[in-house]
């Protein structure tokens, strides 16, 4: 812990250290790269530095940089959101947004959604690897009029590349944590790696995006082997200037030990095979002031979990979903500003051993408006409206709005509403004497009220905002008596304050030299209001405290950057995780160095899986780009 007040000390240092240079020169900064930036959301597109709400973008040039392996390794360095794995280099991944759970949040691929109707736990299988991202969104809040249903407390929106140019990139890493593997579960030491490429064909008209990733580990503890392949295709085509047709298809499996995943400590010899596929076809027709775009989609999932993983005659279940996704958005610009209307319908199937056989429908639609008052105010209002075969009709309003003080400094403030509809596993799971479903149980429906104030000058951002969120009908699982399954019920209000900060900064100190850093703080209070007796599990494993503290330096063709977190749940122990990574640059190659957990925590996230310690990682990336 010492070793880390330090490594802050010495980030907290880095402005006044930086500001002594004469050679002070303000570099091209993060805030005006963002500015090429489109949020894509689903409806109404919207640059980035007009976004009138609450959104968090990660570009691929700080993608590259992070000492991270995978998608959810990128988005544990996001301020508000809570990665909890149940082992490393993706192999299975709950996300959370601002002490949401992980049902609460959802994940898209360029605007397609990744719920799966079994379970969140299933949600991060995308076929998608680092290599193929252009760009990450993270909005936070209830987004109902944004996403439609389960965007309750926020969405992850990932955007996979589209190039005018064609380009290669190829990427193979090795790691270790050069311990012994433990008793029973093979000989040698600990170690895992990874190999991906991504090639685009792009020109004028189209841009063709293939990928294809495989990552290998022997586990870093007992029965913590992963498996992972990845395939993804995402292909663009412009007609002319108002016509064009966009295919995405991708492919992702898994197969890990799942030792303290869901039942330890009785699943110590368990393990799990998670297979999806994504398929998307939509096209965008403009005109004049009118735009339509229909997509169709389909998300599968296959899931096979073994209790006994030598032993496939007991314990196991296989669950088979889908859900085939129809939308339909437009929008108007006219002179009081850009209107946008559509509809979506999602019909889910689930055929499962424990969870049975069923199928629900979901149709939504949504009006929203986006326009300006003169040059100092912006705003979205809008209305989404949902009709579920199951539980009915719901209207989900908000509003977001932004007032510019000056070219520097902007207020923001929203409001909005949203739901969550409980899965399949919490309707339905048989799992005796472990778990068992609630087929009473009534959709989550959440408020969210947020203000921020915002401050972007030269190499320096700066963000604080406050947020209040109301849940009625939260859902948690919960037993009375130990002899009786865990059982999900709508458990009372949750509510939820929130404060968050964020500083960011970048120097140019003259020649190749540059420096930066960032940092974030984002503390929540949870209560709830229930008349039972027992304790909320979700809420008391929710994030109370986050500090999020990173430092880069670049010297010609090499490159250190520094990530710091340190975390806090409600009823556990603080944490201390420090990553390092090196980069070497040499024309089109970098070699790289990474060193996670480098002051050797020891910690959970999610189950009773215990995170690997200081693990040694080594790479090599190559780029090529047509000129």
């Amino acid at each position: 812990m010492k070793k880390t007040l330090v490594t802050l000390g010495l980030i907290a240092a880095i402005p006044s250290l930086a500001q002594q240079k004469d050679t002070l020169r303000t570099p091209k900064t993060l805030s005006h790269a963002l500015e090429e930036v489109i949020i894509q959301g689903n409806r109404l597109e919207t640059p980035f530095n007009k976004a009138t709400r609450d959104i968090q973008v990660i570009t691929q040039k700080q993608i590259e940089a992070l000492p991270a392996k995978s998608i959810n390794e990128v988005l544990s360095f996001v301020s508000g959101v809570d990665i909890r794995q149940r082992g490393p280099f993706g192999t299975q991944t709950d996300i959370s947004i601002d002490g949401g759970t992980a049902e609460q949040t959802i994940v898209l691929i360029n605007g397609v959604k990744m719920i799966d109707a079994q379970t969140a736990h299933n949600m991060m299988n995308i076929p998608v690897p680092l290599s193929a991202i252009d760009h990450i969104e993270v909005l936070r809040g209830a987004a109902a009029r944004v996403y439609g249903i389960n965007a309750l407390t926020g969405a992850i929106n990932i955007v996979t590349k589209k190039e005018k140019k064609s380009s290669v990139s190829a990427a193979i890493q090795g790691g270790s944590s050069f311990k012994n593997k433990a008793e029973g579960d093979g000989s040698g030491i600990y170690g895992g790696g990874s190999a991906e490429v991504t090639g685009i064909f792009g020109s004028e008209k189209q841009s063709q995006l293939f990928s294809v990733a495989q990552s290998n580990s022997n586990g870093q503890r007992y029965n913590s082997a992963s498996k992972t392949t990845r395939l993804f295709y995402n292909g663009i085509y412009d007609f002319d200037s108002d016509n064009s047709i966009q295919a995405m298809a991708g492919y992702a499996r898994s197969h890990f030990g799942a030792n303290g995943f869901y039942a330890a400590p009785g699943d110590v010899d368990s393990d799990e095979i998670v297979e999806s596929s994504v398929f998307s076809l939509s096209s965008k027709h403009k005109f004049g002031n009118f735009t339509i775009s229909p997509r169709i989609s389909d998300r599968y999932g296959e899931d096979d979990y073994r209790f006994y993983k030598d032993d496939l005659s007991k314990g196991r279940s296989l669950h088979y979903t889908n859900a085939l996704m129809l939308e339909l958005n437009t929008s108007l610009k006219t002179g009081i500003g850009t209107f946008g209307f559509g509809w979506e319908s999602r019909l889910e199937k689930i055929n499962s051993s424990n969870i049975g056989k069923h199928q629900r429908d979901n149709h939504g639609a949504y009006a929203e408006l986006k326009s300006s008052l003169g040059e100092k105010i912006r705003g979205t209002v809008g209305i989404y409206a949902n009709y579920n075969t199951d539980f009915g009709w719901q209207v989900y309003p908000g509003i977001d709005l932004a007032y510019l003080l000056n070219n520097h400094w902007k207020i923001s403030t929203s409001i909005g509403s949203s739901q969550r509809i409980p899965s399949f596993s919490d309707l339905y799971l048989d799992q005796r004497p472990g778990n068992a479903g609630n087929e009473f149980l009534q959709p989550e429906n959440a408020w969210s009220y947020e203000g921020n104030v915002q401050y972007n000058k030269g190499n320096l951002q700066l963000k604080a905002g406050y947020f209040y969120r109301t849940i009625s009908d939260f859902i948690d699982w919960m037993r009375e008596d130990p002899s009786e399954p865990y059982t999900p019920t709508n458990f009372g209000k949750n509510k939820m304050h929130g404060v968050y900060g964020r500083i960011e900064q970048d120097f140019d100190l003259g020649g190749q030299h540059s420096i930066g850093y960032q940092m974030s703080y984002n503390y929540l209070h949870p209560s709830l209001e229930t008349s039972a007796k027992t304790q909320s599990k979700y809420t008391l494993e929710s994030l109370k405290h986050q500090f999020i503290a990173g430092f880069h330096y670049r010297v010609d063709d090499f490159s250190f950057h520094l990530k710091n977190r340190w975390l806090k749940r409600e009823l556990a122990n603080a944490y201390v995780v420090a990553d390092l990574r090196v980069n070497y640059q040499l024309e089109n190659l970098t070699l790289y160095t990474e060193v996670t957990n480098l002051f050797d925590a020891r910690y959970k996230e999610a189950g009773a899986v215990p995170m690997p310690t200081r693990w040694f990682g080594l790479g090599l990336k190559y780029q090529w780009q047509q000129q």
